[in-house]
């Protein structure tokens, strides 16, 4: 008779094959949760540059000084005539404001006033860069706005450093600017009654987009804030 190996006689096991069906086993439940791209991590990315920031705030810082060489320019060689732009509505007027906006500390004077805007305006600028620099990726409303209010307020301070006053040039008048007037007279009767907007210049109009842009912000950041904070408490309800 033929000797019977026991050895023999026990089952192989294909190693191959069972790796292979341990990797094609479908994730499990923590697993997938795990892989799943979660929405509070969705606004990730890139913070914004302090590049975009330098070429966002120089090209408002260029176009406020070069629109007020040409408006200088311009109506020189009118004799100081204002232009009309848009009939009863929009002229082009020289104005040299030594003060701030809507002419506030003008009766100041020029030892205290220099220093003051000046210091307020550095401690300005200063706020504004610490303010981007935090800045998350999706704030893209505050991406644009913080560059437009640093470049105007650096047009408005070289004026000041250059030539103690700032110029303006874009004089605007509406029947809704009277109606406002005539409202806050009724409040201040010392307040002036007019049609004209006070006159400003482009470092003004990027300041106002700016600050709008940064309202815009204020807002759909928290809405988008309290979004991630239910998704995320979703998502860790889940998990457990």
């Amino acid at each position: 008779m033929t000797s019977v190996d026991l050895k023999d006689q026990s089952p192989k096991v294909d190693e191959s094959s069972e790796g292979s069906a341990l990797t094609d086993q479908p994730p499990s439940e923590g697993n997938a949760l795990g892989r799943q791209k979660s929405p509070v991590d969705s606004g990730r990315g890139l913070r914004p540059s302090m590049l975009f920031f330098g070429i966002v705030s120089a090209i408002s810082l260029v176009a406020d000084i070069g629109s007020k060489v040409w408006a200088e320019l311009l109506l020189n060689r009118r004799g100081h005539e204002p232009m009309e732009v848009l009939h009863n509505h929009l002229s082009i007027t020289l104005a040299y404001n030594p003060g701030g906006a809507f002419g506030s500390f003008q009766s100041a004077p020029e030892a205290l006033r220099r220093p003051f805007f000046l210091i307020v305006s550095l401690i300005a600028l200063g706020f504004i860069i610490s303010l981007y620099l935090k800045l998350l990726p999706t704030q893209k409303a505050l991406k644009w706005g913080l560059p437009l209010v640093f470049g105007g307020a650096l047009g408005n301070l070289s004026d000041r450093l250059t030539r103690t006053h700032v110029v303006d040039f874009i004089d605007y008048r509406a029947d809704w600017v009277l109606s406002m007037n005539e409202f806050i007279q009724s409040f201040y009767s010392s307040w002036a009654v007019s049609d004209h907007w006070p006159t400003f210049n482009i470092a003004d109009v990027a300041i106002c987009v700016g600050v709008t842009l940064m309202a815009i912000d204020m807002f759909t950041h928290r809405r988008d804030a309290g979004i991630q904070k239910k998704a995320k408490t979703k998502e860790a309800s889940s998990a457990v």
